[in-house]
């Protein structure tokens, strides 16, 4: 087999299924990415034993997945079942996994006592002296309650979310309206007589300083900015 391709094995009722994908997408398909499958599979066969070369058999696949249309037997056996990665293919992807775990820290975290964002750096550091061990097959989300509870003891860190006001002046409002609409969860939109937009939105805690810095940005530091709480 051809070391750009894996096995995605899939067991259910009793039976075993594989099929040879490519395993970069069909990680970012596991991690609930986008993907064409046609470009993922490797072949339109699912077998019983890709070493052997048994086919499965249609009656079974009918039986198990409800259907006999490849495309969607491959999606089940990736997102559901495991991927035969070589040492290296998974210490590649365990190394993404880190990466898109930290950033998600940072993104979402702050540190409670000062209510700042976190540098990523200092999560990665925290999680190297914990001892943090990342699951492959695991989502980002479903890993990062036990991880800030394991680092906790070594950082102050808090999962939170910050609440902002932002007055933005006339002459920015309605240029950057649609951008200013998704920087986050939008509780509060008020036009101000003087032309000026009035807006309060709920981001990710560990946001704050991207998204002042756009506002900033868009209106040449002339924006009102105030942070009205992080919890």
């Amino acid at each position: 087999m051809h070391r750009d391709y894996i096995i995605a094995r899939y067991e259910a009722k009793g039976q075993k299924f594989e099929i040879l994908v490519k395993p970069d997408l069909a990680f970012k398909l596991r991690e609930g990415g986008k993907v064409d499958i046609d470009e993922m599979l490797v072949g339109d066969t699912v077998y019983k034993d890709v070493g052997r070369g048994d086919k499965a058999s249609p009656e079974s696949l009918k039986k198990v997945f409800g259907t006999t249309d490849i495309r969607r037997i491959a999606e089940i056996i990736v997102k559901k079942g495991e991927l035969q990665l070589t040492t290296e293919q998974r210490r590649k992807m365990l190394e993404a996994k880190k990466r898109m775990i930290i950033n998600f820290i940072a993104r979402n975290a702050v540190d409670p006592k000062t209510k700042l964002p976190i540098p990523p750096k200092r999560i990665e550091l925290a999680m190297e002296q914990a001892r943090v061990s990342i699951d492959l097959y695991r989502s980002v989300e479903d890993q990062v309650k036990d991880i800030v509870s394991k680092i906790s003891r070594i950082l102050p860190i808090k999962i939170a979310k910050a609440y902002l006001a932002i007055k933005v002046p006339p002459q920015y409002a309605g240029k950057y309206y649609k951008q200013l609409m998704r920087l986050g969860d939008v509780k509060k939109t008020m036009w101000l007589s003087s032309g000026a937009l009035l807006l309060e939105i709920e981001i990710p805690a560990g946001l704050q300083d991207e998204v002042i810095a756009k506002v900033n940005k868009w209106t040449h530091g002339s924006a009102e900015i105030k942070i009205l709480y992080v919890k």
